[in-house]
């Protein structure tokens, strides 16, 4: 039998069309280098960006940094000043964030995803959430400053940890809650179904199977959400953090300041010695950063070594 492939006029595209088509192809792989190209260009110029700031930042704070720069309070005298009232005020309100946000999102997340029906209610929620997502950060310190330090400021202390932390926390919600619910999509359905042939609840199925799954991907968006909350200023200087202080919080109702703080301070100063302390501060700034996100990823790995 003749071989019909190697007689153009006999393919199945025939000799008009397969020209076409290898047409069309070679021009979609062209399209496709010149994007890939872009987008390589991009990540370079990007990383050549951030890698000229971090160096230019360690260029003049390496020189500043010291035990007494972490151990001492601020100061008018730039030689004196340090950031242990910042350090510490951090600290605070990041583990306070932590608490409130990863369990509010987390249960916000497995609720619409695994437990709520397919509603027009449960729609406009999950619109209003992905919306929530890219509000600027001053609108959530304006938030902040009408409830948590004026309508609730009897509870909270009015402008105090307390409602830095809350006002960063539902910054962060939302990112949250969009993180949770991509984690739990990625989860097999058979797992799922599985689990109820074995007569298994719908709670037990999440708890034991879905959930121990998806912590992986969860903890991997509430490290980005807390990784944007740790440099937010805008919205704690709305709701009136200090720019100096020469204490350390008592409790959860003491004023405070924040490192973003500190430096946005030093750095408005005239002085070049304050520019300097200021690049010290950003290096302490990222070395926290670095220091609360290398737990995070070495606990999800683990996590995913378990599972």
């Amino acid at each position: 039998m003749a071989n019909l492939t190697s007689d153009p006029s006999r393919s199945p595209l025939g000799g008009n069309d397969k020209g076409l088509f290898d047409s069309q192809l070679n021009k979609r792989y062209r399209i496709d280098s010149v994007f890939s190209a872009a987008a390589w260009t991009a990540v370079v110029v990007l990383v050549l960006v951030l890698a000229v700031l971090i160096g230019d930042v360690l260029v003049d704070g390496v020189g500043r940094l010291s035990w007494d720069f972490l151990t001492s309070f601020p100061s008018r005298r730039p030689e004196q000043a340090g950031l242990l009232s910042a350090l510490v005020g951090t600290i605070w309100v990041m583990v306070i964030v932590a608490v409130v946000s990863f369990p509010l999102g987390v249960g916000a997340g497995i609720y619409l995803e695994e437990f709520a029906e397919d509603s027009w209610f449960a729609r406009a929620i999950e619109i209003n959430i992905n919306n929530l997502a890219g509000v600027p950060s001053i609108i959530y310190g304006l938030l902040g400053l009408q409830v948590f330090v004026r309508w609730l400021g009897p509870i909270t202390g009015g402008r105090s940890i307390l409602s830095g932390a809350l006002t960063l926390a539902l910054l962060i919600l939302p990112v949250v809650i969009v993180a949770t619910r991509e984690s739990l999509r990625a989860v097999p359905d058979s797992l799922r179904q599985a689990g109820f042939a074995l007569g298994a609840t719908r709670w037990q199925v999440v708890c034991n199977q879905v959930f121990p799954l998806a912590l992986p991907g969860i903890l991997t968006g509430t490290i980005l959400a807390l990784s944007r909350a740790i440099g937010e200023t805008a919205p704690l200087i709305t709701i009136g953090a200090l720019t100096f202080i020469s204490f350390l919080p008592e409790n959860l109702q003491s004023p405070f300041t924040v490192l973003p703080i500190q430096v946005f301070n030093w750095v408005s100063r005239p002085q070049e010695a304050f520019h300097t302390n200021s690049a010290a501060g950003i290096i302490v700034l990222l070395g926290v950063l670095l220091l609360m996100n290398s737990s995070a990823v070495l606990l999800r790995n683990y996590l995913q070594r378990r599972h």
